[in-house]
């Protein structure tokens, strides 16, 4: 397939309810769209950056940026015959995972539609009803928590996950357990603690936690590794997984039993994969996270989790739970804690441009108009 034509564009995106975790409160959502063009079709992916750089350094100006000067150039006007073609020209540039998850995104989306297939089944998906699980932020009033987590349960999500940091944890936890009757519940520390906060943190052991996901430094193994050994709750590392050797230097260590597999973090729906496949292989749970995204990278997801390696419930809430319009026809919707996944080609779903118009903040275009 030849690229002949590729549009970008950052889109800003107000969420339905503020967002908490250890690195600060979200009341909106910015990220960045891929669009390639070849033989009258058109393909959508997504860079789920960060606003600021803090979870990873790529930020939409970033990425426009790096898209503009260095991958766009790269792939236009060239013939690629399947996306394992165009993922070696975009492992020659280095350091923009998210940049080029979603130019990988859009080249599958629109890969997937030439053949009239899902990208689920091109993934060698086998499961088309996902049982979903959901994120929530931290709240300065426990009853706004508790709240939510009914909230939750009552809609049918198979797992929460509540945001921790020192001081708002152990006593979170303890309300949580207290409060409801036994559910699955996981907590995500996003890098926050150290090992001065072992007591604390060996204090979650008695609440029968399905993980403490990220507990310390995003580049602290070593710790990792230590804390484990002194946890029966298992660890799950999310920010110290950027690449396989990392996972492979993860699992020698013992630094974890689970891992969260963010789609943009690793490079892309196919380096998730085989990453997926190698964790099972050596014993390691995978989930996959989420990270705010808008319907285009939540459909990507969603095919990702139809690989059965992946045993537990992700971070892929409905996309009512964030947005009062998501900006893909139909959208992501659940029944009963299940979604489920479109049959229809490509990631299975019709973008609303007209909405991308009305949210989108910059723009960049590469090839002629009108192919």
């Amino acid at each position: 397939m030849k690229i002949e034509r590729a549009e970008a564009c950052s889109i800003k995106m107000p969420l339905k309810h503020a967002f908490e975790t250890s690195y600060g409160r979200q009341t909106e959502r910015e990220v960045v769209l891929v669009k390639l063009f070849s033989e009258g079709l058109v393909g959508w992916g997504e860079a789920a950056v960060s606003e600021y750089p803090d979870y990873c350094g790529e930020t939409p100006p970033v990425s426009l940026l790096a898209l503009e000067k260095y991958f766009l150039p790269a792939i236009m006007d060239k013939d690629f015959k399947d996306p394992a073609e165009f993922l070696s020209v975009l492992n020659e540039i280095k350091g923009y995972p998210f940049t080029a998850t979603g130019l990988e995104t859009a080249f599958i989306d629109l890969y997937c539609r030439s053949l009239d297939i899902p990208v689920y089944k091109w993934l060698g998906g086998r499961r088309t009803q996902i049982e979903a699980g959901v994120s929530l932020g931290m709240e300065d009033d426990q009853g706004a928590l508790f709240n939510k987590i009914q909230w939750a349960l009552t809609e049918g999500y198979k797992r929460v996950k509540v945001k921790i940091k020192p001081g708002q944890d152990v006593s979170v936890v303890g309300g949580i357990r207290e409060y409801f009757d036994y559910f699955p519940l996981m907590v995500d520390a996003n890098c926050s603690y150290t090992m001065e906060d072992l007591d604390r943190l060996e204090t979650l052991d008695r609440y029968h936690l399905i993980m403490i996901e990220q507990p310390l430094n995003s580049c602290d193994l070593v710790d990792h590794a230590e804390l484990q050994r002194r946890l029966r709750t298992h660890i799950c590392l999310d920010e110290s997984i950027l690449s396989i050797h990392h996972l492979y230097s993860a699992i020698a260590l013992g630094a974890c039993r689970i891992v969260n597999l963010k789609v943009g973090r690793v490079g892309g729906l196919q380096k998730a994969r085989e990453m997926a496949k190698e964790s099972v292989f050596r014993g390691i749970a995978v989930w996959c996270g989420g990270m705010l995204e808008t319907g285009i990278g939540r459909a990507h997801n969603l095919a990702l989790n139809s690989l059965t390696e992946f045993s537990l419930p992700g971070d892929i809430s409905a996309g009512d739970r964030y947005w009062e319009e998501d900006i893909i026809d139909p959208p992501v919707v659940m029944e009963d804690g299940v979604i489920e996944i479109s049959e229809a080609p490509g990631m299975g779903h019709r973008v609303i441009e007209e909405r991308v118009e009305k949210l989108q903040t910059a723009k960049i275009i590469a090839g002629k108009k009108g192919q």
